[in-house]
């Protein structure tokens, strides 16, 4: 009955239908008859719209038909019309747009199907109520960080292929500090790689944290006592008495010689080692008899450049970017470098007025070196472009001698001792100049004793971080001028330091090296040794200290060639820790966290422990 009744209805509305459009092709639309044509063209008109063939109907017309004819869904046709006029898209589009007709897949090359398949995927993504080409939706995307890519490949299919695309992944790997220099073909799958990045970022993070890795000691028996070390990038030198120079790789672990010019010429007995840097390509070496040797680390052992200073060499320093040298050398400061060719020349000699403290290559790549050299309380900036000029005077105060200098690309850093007068301004303070202008930017600190060591050139954004004679380790802010941590670390002062986003390692005289949480600035482990920590530093997963001593020939040490293992709490300690090892092997776990109450072992290497032990036995 239901059924019959249905029919019988649907047959009443048609017939209702096709009765009332011939009314209305008379009446006006509030009744009336209409006046802009004649009523026998409208009862055309509208034959012509009812008509059943006819494709020119509106929207609900053919909704209603489709009502009247029984389907459950008049929409399903036009869906599935318009799916199939979006398949069809590429095709037209490629052919409008002047693209090339597909040929048989067995007759044309990989890289010409490639390109085919690329010119395909030009659709327009949907965005919303618009549509817009697949290049200026990618160029949109760029705009969004990887979580908000993932939530946007979850939308649908088209944005799924435009999220996941391997130029916006790779673009975030670089910006994330992952796989520097890489190019978009290196990897077939960046998203991966950047999780896999991630991942492991997150362990080592973590082995920081829990003291867990390995540890190794480089040592150079031979060497006897060690006299100045420096590394960069996986490469460590070392320098010693016997006037011997060491050289490891520690990301292949390969150890090699690096042969002086005393050693070619056969000299007896050789000068002892006074400072040694090291950078990527080159490694340098100065002796107490004012002669400098240079090395590459890439083409061989023996020396490629050497010069002679009339005096010992005080201070020495290689430029982080390019070929870049600087010593000196009581009052006199050399500065060499490579020229167009590749041959090492010098580049300027300038005397100063008073006997040299330190040098320093600013970083960054120039046409020309610029060193920053202090003596006293002067800080003077070197140009080799003007050799016949007066230096620079950066910083000058008089009575107030520079104690420690950092620089950077742009700004130097200066630990400033205030003497006499100088004191009733509120104590020793670090001044930070702009490099383009020679100008003091901003004065941060206010202690009594002096400033050890600072670091700017290796600290987070607006960060500088320092170490004080009054036994603290700070941390301030360059934007406010504030100190952000403040860490009682050493009790016989602050070595050295360095700090990244979140940690700090510090070294002091009494040959303590501790790791420190920056945020809640807490202690998270450290370790000991017999002399002071002269220098420390790290990277994402390694970790590089070494322990010089200060007495080069030490009263009653008797370190000869024929006694090898005598006085070793005399020789120094290198040491080099690496956290990215698995830590579920016991090897890698350092000697600190394996050591119990039973075995004494841990006396023997004079580990100083943060936290009682992890293992108690015999309770």
């Amino acid at each position: 009955m239901e059924g019959e009744e249905l029919s019988t209805f649907r047959e009443r509305w048609k017939h209702e239908l096709n009765t009332k459009k011939g009314s209305k092709d008379e009446v006006g639309y509030f009744g009336h008859p209409s006046k802009d044509s004649p009523s026998d063209q409208n009862a055309s008109y509208w034959k012509k719209q009812t008509r059943p063939g006819s494709t020119d109907q509106p929207g609900y017309v053919s909704i209603a038909e489709g009502l009247l004819d029984g389907r459950t869904s008049p929409l399903l046709d036009r869906i599935e019309k318009e799916r199939t006029r979006r398949k069809r898209a590429p095709e037209s589009d490629a052919i409008n747009r002047g693209a090339p007709p597909k040929k048989a897949s067995g007759s044309c090359h990989e890289l010409l199907e490639q390109f085919i398949k690329d010119l395909n995927e030009m659709n327009d993504i949907p965005f919303f109520d618009v549509e817009l080409p697949y290049e200026l939706a990618l160029k949109i995307f760029q705009f969004l960080s990887r979580t908000d890519l993932g939530r946007c490949a979850q939308a649908s299919k088209s944005w799924k292929v435009l999220a996941e695309d391997e130029v916006l992944w790779h673009k975030l790997c670089l910006k994330e500090g992952f796989h520097s220099g890489t190019s978009i073909s290196d990897s077939p799958c960046w998203k991966s790689t950047l999780r896999d990045a991630y991942n492991t970022e997150s362990t080592v993070k973590s082995n920081w944290k829990n003291r867990v890795g390995s540890i190794r000691n480089l040592q150079y028996e031979l060497g006897k006592v060690l006299c100045d070390v420096s590394s960069c990038a996986g490469l460590v030198i070392a320098g010693y008495t016997s006037g011997d120079v060491r050289l490891w790789d520690t990301l292949h672990w390969d150890t090699s010689y690096l042969r002086s010019t005393h050693s070619l010429r056969n000299e007896s007995p050789a000068p002892h080692i006074s400072l040694v840097r090291i950078n990527k390509t080159i490694a340098t070496a100065a002796y107490e008899n004012g002669c400098v040797d240079v090395w590459s680390t890439e083409t061989g052992l023996e020396p490629i450049h050497q010069y002679q200073h009339l005096q010992k060499v005080h201070a020495l320093d290689l430029s982080p970017d390019c070929p870049a040298l600087a010593s000196a050398s009581g009052p006199e400061v050399r500065l060499d470098s490579t020229d167009e060719k590749g041959y090492w020349r010098s580049q300027c000699l300038i005397q100063l007025p008073k006997p040299v403290d330190g040098v320093l290559v600013v970083p960054g790549r120039r046409d020309f070196p610029l060193v920053a050299a202090w003596a006293g309380e002067s800080v003077n900036l070197l140009d080799s472009r003007r050799k016949e000029e007066e230096p620079n005077v950066l910083h000058s105060v008089y009575g107030h001698p520079v104690t420690c200098v950092d620089v950077t690309a742009s700004k130097a850093a200066l630990g400033v001792k205030s003497c006499g007068w100088g004191m009733n301004d509120g104590g020793n303070k670090i001044q930070v100049y702009n490099l383009e202008t020679s100008q003091s930017e901003i004065t941060v600190g206010n202690s009594a004793g002096d400033f050890t060591c600072v670091n700017l050139r290796d600290s987070p954004p607006h960060l500088l971080v320092c170490g004080n004679k009054d036994r603290r380790v700070r941390v301030f802010d360059l934007r406010t001028g504030s100190s952000v941590v403040s860490l009682y670390a050493h009790h016989m002062g602050v070595t050295t330091v360095q700090a990244d986003d979140w940690k700090i390692v510090s070294g002091g005289a009494e040959g303590l090296v501790s790791v420190w949480e920056m945020r809640i600035g807490a202690k998270l482990w450290e370790m000991h040794n017999r002399h002071p920590v002269r220098h420390i530093e790290f990277n994402g997963s390694t970790l590089v200290t070494a322990n010089i001593p200060d007495e080069k020939q030490p009263r009653g040490a008797c370190i000869t060639d024929d006694d090898l293992t005598a006085h070793r709490r005399h020789r120094g300690l290198i040491c080099h820790y690496d956290f990215s090892m698995d830590s579920s092997a016991l090897d890698h776990v350092l000697p600190i966290c394996r050591s119990n109450y039973i075995d004494s072992s841990g006396y023997n290497f004079n580990i100083g422990l943060a936290v009682p032990y992890d293992i108690l036995s015999g309770t």
